[in-house]
């Protein structure tokens, strides 16, 4: 009861946020307490660390990356290409902007695409005079894609990595299994947001007030090295994993990179265009706090018996068969997750799928359920994940106010039947790989 209510606590300062605390402190106050009362001990720390410092410092890197680019005009550039795309047609910019989001959910994380993404949308929606109603829908669209497509590699989403790195799955594997499943994820994603919005978008829009994509381009050279860079940092990835080079370091490396040509270093920064210094401000460190924070407070958890049960429970879906063992995984964890967060719900899901005794076979099953849950499952409410949160607050710097009530409404039909459909997916997809 008492590592519950610390999590309690923690959790409600996490999401409201006090003035200058911010959800690093808040959680590592938490841990402080946790640690003070001997719900977890100093020796946790350093088991704690070692399970998330290459997510967050990863998670850090690509958002620096991120928002250089976007500073350049990268991300408006491609939004903009994407608009005349749609060549005047209402029903085909809406597919094309969910695509857009599941591209930048996979290479830049699910929290880059709330970020960079929904302001840019929002820009064109207003450009394009489209309705309050009309414009909901692609707004939602953003936000739920952010999170619904962040499966396919390994980089996608802290819950990702975090997950890889703890079952030691390397990112080919990763992605040989993930690829696939999140084809179909982001499929059921756009049938099911077509379904509840697809009456509201306009069967045309007037193109004459659209920029030229060439315009948002601020600065040449980044925009240049952009191509090249991602495509050697994709490789990167599949090159060193067998090596076992943390992704922190390939990710570090090319943020790095980005900043010294972002910043003209070579020059001494004469003719910079981005400022790299606001961007490594606008870096998300507080993660680096929230993440052996939170994760130290939910560990305290699982010392209080929290991942038995889980694996009690593990043990019981086993027995009912991969596939119903594979759904059920899945479900459970979406729930803890929209209950607690996906990051904790993660690392809850971890120890107890180590903890459970089940065939190999069904491990591994719900090793990729659990990250599917951890994923989508955060969409029912607006307290699963951190990217939801982020996005209702760039929204709301916009104008756009979603309250709770309506966040969840809208989440509990769409969240559902991508979930079970993704995880389907997933229970006939990786019986057949080798």
């Amino acid at each position: 009861m008492l590592a519950l209510a610390i999590f309690v606590v923690t959790l409600i300062l996490v999401i409201w946020q006090p003035k200058g605390l911010g959800i690093g402190w808040s959680a590592l106050g938490g841990a402080l307490v946790a640690l003070l009362l001997g719900v977890v001990h100093w020796s946790d720390v350093g088991v704690v660390w070692g399970i998330v410092w290459d997510a967050t410092f990863t998670f850090v890197a690509l958002i620096i990356i991120s928002l250089i680019l976007d500073e350049a005009g990268y991300f408006t550039w491609a939004a903009l290409h994407v608009a005349r795309w749609g060549n005047g047609r209402g029903h085909l910019l809406f597919p094309l902007i969910v695509v857009l989001g599941a591209v930048i959910a996979a290479f830049f994380a699910n929290d880059g695409a709330a970020l960079l993404l929904t302001p840019i949308v929002v820009a064109i929606l207003l450009r394009l005079n489209f309705s309050p109603p009309a414009a909901l829908a692609f707004i939602i669209a953003t936000g739920f894609v952010a999170d619904t497509t962040s499966l396919p590699l390994v980089i996608s989403n802290l819950v990702n990595i975090v997950s890889a790195n703890y079952f030691g799955i390397s990112f080919d594997r990763y992605a040989a299994v993930m690829v696939p499943v999140n084809m179909v994820a982001l499929m059921t994603t756009l049938i099911v947001l077509w379904i509840a919005f697809g009456r509201r978008i306009p069967l045309r829009y007037s193109m004459t007030e659209l920029d030229s994509p060439q315009s948002a381009i601020k600065d040449l050279l980044v925009f240049r090295a952009a191509f090249p860079l991602l495509t050697i940092l994709l490789l990167a990835y599949f090159v060193t994993a067998p090596l076992g080079v943390p992704i922190a370091l390939v990710t570090g490396t090319a943020a790095v990179l980005l900043m010294a040509i972002a910043g003209r270093w070579w020059r001494l920064g004469r003719g910079a265009v981005v400022s790299v210094t606001a961007a490594l401000r606008g870096a998300p460190w507080q993660i680096v706090l929230f993440s052996i924070g939170m994760y130290l407070v939910v560990y305290g958890l699982g010392n209080a018996g929290l991942t038995g049960y889980g694996a009690r429970a593990l043990e019981w879906l086993a027995q009912q068969g991969d596939f119903i063992a594979t759904v059920g995984t899945g479900f459970l964890s979406a729930i803890v997750a929209s209950v607690m967060n996906n990051l904790p719900s993660t690392l809850v899901g971890a120890l107890a799928i180590d903890q459970a005794q089940v065939p190999a076979a069904t491990r591994e099953l719900m090793i990729y359920a659990n990250v599917i849950g951890n994923d989508l499952g955060p969409k029912f409410t607006p307290i699963g994940s951190l990217a939801t949160l982020l996005w209702l607050h760039v929204l709301a710097g916009k104008g756009y106010r979603i309250g709770w009530g309506q966040y969840m409404k809208i989440g509990l039909l769409i969240t559902p039947p991508v979930l079970l459909a993704t995880l389907v997916a997933l229970a006939l997809w990786l019986p057949v790989l080798p």
